[in-house]
């Protein structure tokens, strides 16, 4: 039967669940037994595959364009009409290859996987994780709406953060403070959308005869390898052996500056009064230089981004209506990574490029495994894959290289981004120990004015040497401006674990850049098929939370700063 099903999501994306069921019919009517497990699994991998891509190209549609009524009517159509009953006979696969008894080579980390998706899966929350997605939709069009008129234009909020580079300081703050009045100016319709989301997100626990919100979701993510109080330890981590160089950091930062206390629209411009970096003039420059930078780290990762752009694959420009932040998504059947962004012209776009790009060698190089369920890498390592690039990457910033700067300009830009990583891990613990409370604590989460004292408390806790008096209102609402708290509830943390994890690599690429590489290279392609802390150890790295290893890599980034600042 499979012969007839399609090639390519072109013809797919038209179909009626009437044309689709018929196939998860036959996959579980098929006797399954050692002799034909290879093939019915293949089978089963060319339906998810093509579901998996369509659903991520109908998402990506809507993305592109917030304001396409089409692109969003076709998304809820699947939604609505395709995702239920696609998740539903999902899980008889997986129930059915479970009780099989059968262990395929290559399968033992997918099969743990779907235990633990079978123990969630209820029929009753299918319409509601359809519901939550479409409310997430509609924060990518609050947040996509948001303009503001500046010197006779009207712009987005992310084209206003090249002002905030600039050097003329009341500039920056008038900048700042119109960006912060239009986000406020929708505190309401995100205060009544967190409700929505909130009141869904512990009905669904409940279905799924989950103690809470927080157990549900950590079963969900795969989290094997860690519990909610490893999380705690690493919060406490970050407080002692992070905060204090943060605030070195800003110390620094002030004292260049000659102010009496740093304020927010202080923390993008360069301390010293140089212009802000401008590293490319065009979305094709930005594409062809880090084409080049990924050649020098590696030609084959060089070849593979010069595949996304000879395809089509990258969508990088900012614009209104245009959905927020960026990402990589993965197109399942033809095993082509898809990277979404907003650049404005700043060094943050060629991190963010660099960053999604080492998402997108994840993709590419787990074209060698054979099934769908291969291919579920757990996030904190996924996120080594892009933390990762963004170090790997970073000798080849310069013109000599290839890149786009001078040797002081390079230096410059590493040194921010060294820091930038310090100053991350703090914020990681507000964003995650927040989220840790909002589900420990539901009902009084579900008053957004106890969602904004929280997030102060937790901000003066980890957010030391910055002013914010006078801001209240912009800094107890910070929380409505972090997507993830919203569209991605607990999935944050993986950022602060891949990042130590990211240090490690970029260590041992201090000593050995080609070894560095190819343990980086070989963990990729594992996919999803050993647990969490062998991945880490393949790329070369130790999965942790403790003191130690965070002070080793927070000292490493400090002298290789130190060294920086002298060229």
């Amino acid at each position: 039967m499979f012969k007839t099903i399609p090639n390519t999501t072109h013809e797919f994306v038209n179909w009626s669940w009437v044309q689709i069921e018929p196939y998860f019919k036959d996959l579980l009517d098929r006797p399954l037994n050692a002799t034909n497990v290879s093939r019915w699994l293949a089978d089963w991998t060319r339906l998810a595959d093509l579901l998996e891509e369509t659903f991520s190209r109908l998402s990506v549609a809507t993305t592109v364009d917030t304001a396409d009524d089409e692109a969003e009517r076709r998304y809820k159509k699947f939604l609505d009409e395709i995702y239920p009953s696609a998740e539903a006979m999902e899980q008889r696969l997986k129930e059915k290859i479970l009780a099989s008894g059968l262990k395929p080579e290559g399968f033992e980390i997918p099969l743990r996987n779907m235990r633990a998706q079978a123990d969630l899966f209820r029929e009753a929350n299918l319409p509601l994780l359809s519901t939550e997605i479409k409310l997430s939709m509609e924060y990518d069009k609050i947040s996509g709406s948001q303009t503001v008129a500046w010197d006779g234009q009207e712009i987005t909020i992310q084209q206003m953060r090249p002002v905030l580079q600039e050097t003329d300081r009341a500039r920056r703050e008038k900048a700042w403070r119109l960006a912060a009045e239009r986000q406020l100016a929708d505190r309401e319709r995100l205060n009544t959308l967190w409700q929505d989301l909130l009141e869904l997100r512990l009905k669904i626990a409940e279905n799924a005869d989950k103690p809470d919100y927080r157990a549900y979701k950590w079963q969900q993510l795969m989290r094997f390898d860690y519990s909610p109080e490893d999380c705690r330890h690493f919060h406490q981590a970050i407080e002692v052996a992070v905060v204090p160089a943060a605030e070195r950091i800003y110390e620094k930062r002030r004292q260049r500056l000659g102010v009496e206390t740093l304020r927010p629209w202080d923390l993008d411009v360069d301390p010293l009064g140089r212009s802000p970096l401008r590293p490319f003039t065009s979305v094709d420059e930005l594409e062809s230089t880090v084409e080049t930078i990924f050649q020098r780290v590696d030609p084959q990762l060089g070849h593979y981004f010069g595949i996304m752009r000879k395809e089509g694959l990258l969508d990088l420009d900012n614009r209104k209506g245009k959905a927020p932040g960026g990402y990589c998504t993965e197109f399942n059947v033809v095993r082509r990574p898809f990277i979404f962004m907003n650049s404005v012209g700043l060094h943050d776009d060629v991190q963010t490029l660099l960053h999604e790009g080492g998402h997108a060698f994840h993709v590419f190089e787990t074209r060698n495994l054979l099934y769908n369920q291969q291919l579920q890498v757990a996030m904190e390592f996924a996120e080594v894959a892009s933390m990762g690039m963004e170090l790997l990457a970073s000798p080849y910033l310069v013109k000599p290289q290839g890149g786009f700067y001078t040797q002081k300009e390079a230096a410059r830009a590493r040194i921010e981004h060294l820091e930038g990583a310090i100053l991350f891990w703090p914020y990681m613990a507000v964003v995650d120990a927040f989220q840790h409370w909002v589900y420990e604590n539901p009902a009084q989460a579900s008053d957004p004015a106890n969602c904004d004292t929280q997030w102060v408390q937790l901000w003066e806790r980890f957010m030391c040497g910055v002013d914010w008096s006078g801001l209240e209102q912009e800094m107890s609402t910070g929380w409505q401006r972090k997507l993830h708290i919203f569209q991605a509830p607990f999935y944050y943390v993986e950022y602060g674990l891949a990042q130590l994890g990211a240090m490690q690599v970029w260590r041992n690429a201090l000593a050995d850049q080609a070894a560095a590489v190819a343990a980086y290279r070989k963990a990729l392609s594992l996919g999803g098929t050993v647990p969490l802390p062998q991945l880490f150890d393949a790329a070369g790295a130790r999965f942790a939370f403790d003191v130690d290893t965070l002070g080793a890599a927070v000292e490493l980034a400090e002298s290789a700063i130190e060294k920086l600042a002298a060229v």
